[in-house]
């Protein structure tokens, strides 16, 4: 079984959900972790939840929202981190790719959802763009475990994020010629590595340039095989009891 940690799943970005689900069972991904990082987001990814077993959560505000999020939305987060299929707090975390103009309100939301993710005992899934610095320091004050989502830093950092108790979310960019993580995960070790997605986006290749799907996790372990020279059942095991473990999945 395979399970992936980390996507996007709404009526905007599929047609029919239904089917996907059922190709993602046909390739072995049995369970998935949605991720909701809008306020609108979170009550569709509830429904789809309730609707599929095998469908669990993760709530949180993505530091695009940072402008506009309010104490309310918070308040209004947190109340929605109750409910029994959330997993976890995320994507939360730093965004300064297009823009470190709004760093100080990208911080404030950072440290208050990380605030509620201690409050709750949750994981947090972090989110982190030309702001690993930050992000590093930030989570030192901190005593949480989770993931850093669609890790592609260098190995020095995945060292840091690793000795601080967290995963590395690792998806399509690994299967990429121009990615340079190879070194990363033959280095670090699959006991340090959950797979993920982030579908629709980061297709894999040989699929790379079409819309993305939970259903292809099985190309992503099977890079991180070759990559690592070990069995792709053993890529799969591990992978899976870690994803497992984190978020408390049944």
């Amino acid at each position: 079984m395979y399970i992936d940690t980390h996507c996007h799943l709404s009526t905007d970005d599929y047609d029919d959900i239904n089917t996907v689900i059922k190709d993602n069972i046909k390739n072995n991904v049995l369970k998935i972790i949605v991720s909701g990082c809008t306020l609108n987001s979170f009550d569709e990814a509830i429904d789809i939840s309730k609707k599929y077993e095998c469908v669990y959560l993760t709530l949180g505000f993505h530091p695009s929202e940072a402008n506009i999020i309010t104490d309310k939305d918070l308040l209004i987060l947190k109340e929605k981190l109750m409910y029994n299929k959330v997993v976890g707090v995320g994507e939360i975390g730093l965004d300064y790719h297009f823009t470190k103009d709004n760093r100080d309100k990208q911080i404030s939301l950072f440290r208050k959802q990380l605030d509620i993710a201690t409050e709750l005992n949750l994981p947090v899934v972090i989110h982190s763009r030309d702001a690993t610095l930050d992000t590093i320091n930030i989570l030192k004050e901190y005593n949480l475990t989770g993931v850093i989502h669609c890790f592609s830093g260098s190995l020095e950092t995945a060292e840091i994020y690793i000795s601080m108790g967290y995963k590395l979310g690792i998806g399509g960019v690994v299967t990429f010629q121009n990615s340079k993580l190879d070194c990363v995960v033959s280095s670090i070790g699959i006991n340090n590595i959950i797979l993920e997605t982030d579908s629709p986006y980061l297709t894999p290749v040989p699929f790379r340039g079409q819309k993305n799907s939970s259903k292809y996790i099985p190309l992503i372990a099977k890079k991180i095989s070759e990559i690592c020279g070990v069995p792709l059942k053993y890529v799969e095991n591990t992978t899976t009891s870690n994803a497992l473990s984190l978020f408390d999945l049944k």
